[in-house]
């Protein structure tokens, strides 16, 4: 049976996702820290200390491979992220990890889970002592790994090897996976898909406006032209969060287009979206940075489709 596509109005004060869209790189090895530190745009040698870093996978001109939330499993640094951009990230991070005293892989072993929900805390005290926090992010006890993401929406990611039955109760609804893309589109986190590799640097994605570029940190893959982009302003392009409503069924939306005069002219490329049952449609989409709240903008391949430009949690400026 099809599971429910709800809005964000919709959404039950607690509910779970099987998060099967969701894989992790797993980095292991007395020179791990080192080495990724080297690679990525976030201080993984403060990673000890945060506990959770959100963070990018750029090549050497500064586009992105990935966009990950880095954390510690045992003796692991796992760098989770949607199963579509995992294997072009890991064969890279392969590349370069020969000349370091480092494995890297796959993470084989655990699954993804996640409880969200006003009441979410409530079910996460029985499985941990301490429920994370913005502080203390990541729990692992018995097993099992709690990591707290921050947003609109309460949200607890749980890494375990037991199944998901053994984890979440059965009186805890299961939402579709969908729902993922959905709270990430309103938390204003990019969720890339395959065919958005190498396509954009990090400040285009608004890594900046969420903790996931150190600007003092040293030396990675791409950072010169992500420290160009910052200090001289060259970026001309942003992440946005867009509405819209549609009695059809969406096939695909892979770009926008705004008005100008009597013609419409591409505005930019649509990295995710979500179609609730109730025809109300979640998009992310990358723009022109300086676009006006108000500007007349529509699907690309569906015209019909007008969005509207919605407030993003979090400051570009």
């Amino acid at each position: 049976m099809t599971k429910a596509l709800p809005t964000l109005e919709q959404l039950p004060d607690i509910f779970s996702l099987n998060l099967n869209q969701m894989a992790a790189i797993s980095l292991i090895g007395e020179e791990n820290s080192h080495y990724l530190q080297g690679q990525v745009t976030c201080d993984v040698l403060s990673l000890d200390e945060a506990k959770l870093l959100n963070g990018a996978h750029c090549n050497a001109k500064g586009k992105v491979f990935s966009v990950f939330r880095l954390f510690n499993y045992q003796d692991k640094h796992l760098l989770l992220q949607p199963k579509a951009t995992l294997d072009v990230s890991l064969k890279e991070l392969q590349k370069f990890g020969v000349f370091a005293k480092v494995e890297i892989s796959q993470e084989d072993t655990l699954n993804f889970y996640a409880l969200c929900g006003k009441q979410s805390g409530d079910e996460i005290a029985k499985m941990v002592a301490a429920v994370p926090d913005n502080l203390t992010p990541v729990i692992t006890e018995n097993g099992i790994c709690v990591i707290y993401i921050g947003g609109s929406i309460p949200r607890y990611i749980i890494a375990t090897t037991k199944s998901f039955d053994d984890v979440i109760p059965s009186e805890i609804e299961a939402l579709d996976e969908k729902v993922w893309e959905l709270l990430e589109i309103n938390d204003g986190f990019p969720h890339l898909d395959t065919q958005h590799t190498d396509q954009y640097v990090p400040q285009m994605l608004n890594l900046q406006a969420i903790g996931a570029i150190s600007f003092n940190k040293g030396c990675y893959l791409g950072q010169e032209t992500v420290a160009r982009m910052q200090y001289l302003g060259k970026n001309k392009r942003a992440l946005f969060s867009l509405s819209a409503q549609s009695s059809d069924q969406l096939d695909t939306i892979t770009s926008v287009e705004q008005k100008l005069g009597e013609n419409w002219r591409k505005a930019g490329d649509v990295l995710a979206y979500y179609q609730a049952d109730s025809g109300d449609v979640f998009v992310q989409a990358v723009l022109a940075s300086d676009i006006e709240n108000d500007t007349s903008l529509r699907a690309k391949e569906v015209d019909s489709l007008i969005c509207q430009i919605k407030p993003l949690p979090y400051s570009l400026t």
